[in-house]
């Protein structure tokens, strides 16, 4: 028996070939985006998903917009509750990114395990100390998602200095150098 490492492929084997990749997708992931994850106390229970594409616009009332797909429990469960909790993840965060993203299995649930908080808006993840309560607002199709724009009611802020970051695919940290 040889060297395994000749017979494992360094990418992965059903992967769409890069000349062939949708170029909007592909421009998306060059964007350093930060690692959110999104609550919502649905009519089934709590709900949660890993969001990416998140911005904050300042204003009054100020808003949080993310894009989520319409094919998510997270997207029933902000429908029917009419609020979420937007955390924002740390870099030391990563396996819970992974877990919310559906990259990692989580036996019991996604919330299995975890220090989880009722709260006005929705399921609190108490380890995530950033984050952000909001009231849905709108939503709009763009693109294969919706766009959810929720309006800010209070905000919970530590001293987050290693964001947790998605690059090209991934999860990364995010630090000074």
């Amino acid at each position: 028996m040889g060297d395994l490492s000749d017979q494992i492929h360094a990418e992965h084997p059903f992967q769409t070939p890069t000349d062939q990749r949708e170029p909007a997708r592909r421009l998306r992931g060059r964007l350093a985006l930060p690692v959110t994850i999104w609550t919502a106390a649905g009519t089934d229970g709590p709900s949660g998903l890993t969001v990416s594409s998140v911005l904050v616009a300042e204003g009054r009332p100020s808003a949080v917009i993310g894009l989520i797909n319409d094919t998510t429990d997270l997207w029933d469960a902000i429908r029917s509750a009419g609020r979420f909790v937007v955390h924002v993840l740390g870099e030391n965060h990563r396996e819970l990114a992974e877990r919310f993203a559906g990259q990692r299995p989580s036996p019991g649930g996604l919330f299995q395990g975890l220090d989880v908080a009722e709260g006005e808006f929705g399921p609190v993840l108490t380890q995530l100390e950033e984050r952000a309560h909001c009231k849905l607002f709108d939503t709009v199709d763009a693109g294969f998602q919706r766009m959810v724009r929720g309006l800010i009611h209070g905000v919970e802020l530590a001293d987050l200095n290693a964001p947790l970051v998605h690059f090209r695919g991934g999860f990364r940290g995010l630090r000074d150098t």
